[in-house]
């Protein structure tokens, strides 16, 4: 089943979303990481009462997991789960 073009096709439409959300959420991560050591009066900046750029920021951390787990979710509801289903059907109907 490994070498069938639908596996094929299911391991190419899940990296054509794995790959380039992770490089983006670490490059994010990254410019998170820099800007609190290297931006410290950047990030130290108030912008509503106690709450300064770099808490916001952090807290965008936290929503743009939930952003990626959200996208995903329906990216594989769409474009992961119908080939998924063929391959696993294949498979068990070659099993009986």
């Amino acid at each position: 089943m490994q070498a069938s073009p639908e596996f094929a096709e299911l391991r190419r439409r899940l990296r054509a979303f794995v790959f380039p959300m992770t490089a983006a959420f670490i490059g994010w991560y990254l410019l998170y990481v820099l800007l609190s050591t290297y931006a410290v009066d950047f990030m130290s900046q108030r912008v509503v009462g106690n709450i300064n750029v770099g808490l916001l920021l952090g807290l965008g951390q936290f929503a743009s997991t939930f952003l990626i787990t959200w996208l995903y979710v329906r990216y594989a509801d769409r474009k992961l789960d119908p080939i998924a289903t063929t391959i696993r059907e294949e498979l068990e109907g070659a099993d009986r």
